[in-house]
C-alpha cells in the first residue's frame, strides 16, 4: 500500500509538468529534403547587426559573448526550434562548432559573407560543415542586380550546387526573384526580406516625393510587395526581417500581428527567420508561443 500510494503521489506530481510541456512547433518539408520548423532563429543580434543604430549594435555585441551565443542557440533548440540561419564570419563558425560540441543537432543554413563572399573557392570547405543550404548574401545580390553583374551570383549558385548542398539567393528586392525566375536559374530556395532596405537614396526619394528617411528605409507596404512575389515562385522561401528589425515589435500584439501576416502571406512550405536577443525578456519563448498560437487559430 505505501508503495502504491507513493507511486500515485509521484504520478500526480509529474502530471502538471507533463501537461505544461509545449506542443511542437509547426514544421515544413523544406525543398522536399529536410524537415524544419517554420520558425528559424537568425544571427544578426549575435554579431551586433541591429539595423537600427550603432549604439544598439554595440550593446548587442557586448552582451552576446561566445557563451551567450551558444546558450541562445541551445535555448532555441530546447524550445523546439530545429533550424538556425547564420552568416559566414569566423565568430559564427566558432559558435556553430561549439554548439555541436555540446550535442546540438540543430540544422543550419549559411549566408555568404566576408571572406566567403569574396572567395568562392571556400564553398566546398563550408559545405563539409553540413549546412542544409548556402545562400548568396542579400546586399551583394542587390548590388549585383543594380549594376548588371548577376553572373557572379549565378557562379555562387552553381558552385554550391556542385557540392550537393541546396543553393539559395538572398535579396531585399522582389524584382530580383522575378528576374531569376524568368531566367530559370537552378536556385533551390530564396531568402526574401520583407523590407526593401537596400533601395538607393534616389529610389527612396522617387517614392517619397523627394524626401528620404534617415537610415534604412522600412516602408509599411514592402511586406505586401515581397510576399506577393514569394507566393508566385514555386521555390521554397525563408522570409526574414518580418518584424522590421524590431520596429514592428513594440508590443506582444504587434509581434503577433507581424507573425500572423507573415504566415498567412507566404506559401505553406515556407518558413521565417527571426533574430532573437534575450537580454531583456525571453524572446525565444515568446516567439515560439506566438507561432504556436498563430498556427492553432
Amino acid at each position: 500500500m505505501p508503495s502504491t500510494r507513493r507511486a500515485f503521489l509521484q504520478g500526480a506530481a509529474a502530471a502538471p509538468a507533463l501537461a505544461a510541456q509545449p506542443s511542437p512547433l509547426p514544421t515544413v518539408r523544406f525543398g522536399g529534403k529536410h524537415e524544419i520548423t517554420r520558425l528559424v532563429i537568425g544571427t544578426n543580434p549575435f554579431m551586433g547587426y541591429s539595423h537600427f543604430n550603432r549604439i544598439l549594435d554595440q550593446c548587442m555585441r557586448e552582451w552576446m559573448t561566445l557563451e551567450r551565443r551558444i546558450e541562445t542557440v541551445l535555448a532555441a533548440e530546447r524550445a523546439g526550434i530545429t533550424a538556425w540561419q547564420l552568416h559566414y564570419q569566423k565568430e559564427t563558425i566558432e559558435t556553430l562548432k561549439s554548439v555541436r560540441e555540446r550535442g546540438s543537432k540543430i540544422q543550419v543554413f549559411l549566408l555568404s559573407d566576408f571572406e566567403l563572399q569574396k572567395d568562392f573557392s571556400m564553398i566546398p570547405e563550408m559545405a563539409r560543415l553540413g549546412f542544409l543550404g548556402m545562400a548568396h548574401h542579400g546586399n551583394r545580390t542587390d548590388e549585383a542586380f543594380r549594376e548588371g553583374r548577376m553572373e557572379r551570383v549565378l557562379e555562387f549558385v552553381q558552385r554550391v550546387r556542385d557540392t550537393g548542398v541546396m543553393a539559395g539567393v538572398s535579396t531585399h528586392n522582389p524584382a530580383v526573384i522575378e528576374w531569376i525566375e524568368e531566367k530559370g536559374w537552378p536556385v533551390d530556395y530564396y531568402m526574401a526580406c520583407f523590407y526593401y532596405v537596400t533601395r538607393t537614396p534616389e529610389q527612396v526619394r522617387a517614392l517619397l516625393n523627394g524626401e528620404r528617411p534617415l537610415g534604412e528605409p522600412f516602408l509599411e507596404k514592402d511586406p505586401e510587395r515581397m510576399t506577393r512575389v514569394i507566393r508566385q515562385t514555386s521555390k521554397p522561401c525563408l522570409g526574414f526581417k518580418i518584424l522590421g528589425a524590431g520596429r514592428a515589435g513594440g508590443s506582444r500584439e504587434q509581434i503577433e500581428a507581424a507573425f500572423r501576416f507573415a504566415y498567412s502571406h507566404i506559401k505553406p512550405g515556407d518558413a521565417v527567420i527571426v533574430g532573437m536577443w534575450p537580454k531583456f525578456k525571453d524572446e525565444i519563448a515568446e516567439n515560439c508561443d506566438i507561432v504556436r498560437k498563430v498556427h492553432a487559430t
